[in-house]
């Protein structure tokens, strides 16, 4: 079965047709990134004005080689996302499903995240998650395809927020995650402990988070240090950060391993694509259970993604019921 799979919940434009939810037959993805670093990050109008410019074009670019008789269903993220982007994707999701007479299946984005691992493996049930992003961090139990319980998730900013709020403070460009890990590069040779900032809530028995202190650490400690002094050690307070955001969330993940003992654990969601995050997560979980993570370029938003997701749990709903939901749970159905 080949799916039309079509992703705007943020600030990329991405559509893909993916068969059998694991051969990606053809997939593209406009980003407006450079824009966004230009504001120091997303202005939801501009977002959805640029995505409006560019899903016809990348639509157009992945089907140029494909007969549309040949596609069996649309997919489409509904949300969580900016309200703005996630109507892009709906609208034309629902327009192409009515010209073309085809079945349209509405995905969560953040399900779809976890089935970024599917395109190249299979994993094993019962499987815990950990979905780590820009707007979101949350670990489910996914006991099978359809079937998911939520375990905890951050009680108040999420790790991607924190990398993008504590990057702008050390005067580092948008996206956070990616300008405090290159920037953490600089201090890779350094012996010195990583311990400056908190890890709020890291032996707290449960799974929730919280990241929203890390920002006023990090507040705090520039100011105290010499403004003429602040670049030379950027390097050291990137990585200083890095380490407490990857320290939480691997105690946490482990903790999870241990507590439900699953057969397999999956990182998923944009922040994953961190290499620290991926190298610490595998040595730390790999004696417990099995460990997945999508391979890179289907770590960030993508639409190969949703249209996996699509042939492992979608179900076709009547074209009028098909609506964006901007503050969608990870457990919600759809």
């Amino acid at each position: 079965m080949k799916i039309l799979g079509i992703e705007t919940s943020c600030d990329e434009t991405a559509a893909a047709v993916v068969e059998n939810g694991k051969i990606v037959v053809s997939s593209a993805i406009a980003t407006s990134v450079e824009m966004h670093a230009k504001t120091g990050g997303i202005v939801p109008e501009n977002a959805a004005r640029e995505q409006i410019k560019s899903i016809i074009p990348v639509v157009d670019q992945v089907m140029a080689n494909i007969d549309r008789a040949n596609i069996n269903a649309i997919a489409v993220t509904v949300g969580p996302g900016l309200i703005g982007s996630l109507l892009v994707g709906v609208e034309t999701a629902k327009t192409l499903s009515f010209v073309w007479d085809k079945p349209i299946i509405p995905v969560n984005h953040l399900v779809s995240h976890i089935y970024a691992v599917w395109i190249n493996n299979s994993p094993k049930f019962p499987c815990v998650a950990l979905v780590v992003s820009g707007g979101h961090t949350d670990f489910v139990l996914m006991h099978s395809h359809k079937k998911l319980e939520w375990l905890g998730g951050t009680r108040d900013d999420a790790a991607g927020e924190a990398f993008d709020k504590t990057a702008r403070l050390l005067g580092l460009s948008y996206p956070g995650g990616p300008a405090i890990a290159k920037e953490s590069e600089k201090y890779a040779n350094s012996s010195a402990p990583l311990t400056l900032f908190p890890r709020p809530m890291i032996n707290s028995n449960d799974l929730d988070m919280s990241f929203s202190g890390l920002k006023t650490a990090v507040v705090n400690e520039i100011k105290r240090i010499d403004p003429a002094s602040l670049a030379k050690r950027k390097g050291e307070l990137a990585a200083q950060v890095q380490e407490a955001i990857v320290d939480t969330l691997v105690s946490k993940s482990l903790f999870a391993t241990k507590k439900h003992k699953p057969k397999s654990f999956i990182l998923a969601g944009g922040v994953s694509a961190n290499h620290r995050l991926r190298e610490k997560i595998t040595n730390a979980l790999s004696a417990e259970t099995r460990v997945y993570i999508p391979e890179l370029r289907h770590s960030t938003d993508n639409a190969v993604m949703v249209a996996a997701c699509a042939n492992f749990i979608g179900r076709p709903s009547p074209w009028p019921d098909i609506v964006a939901d901007p503050n969608l749970s990870i457990v919600s159905s759809v």
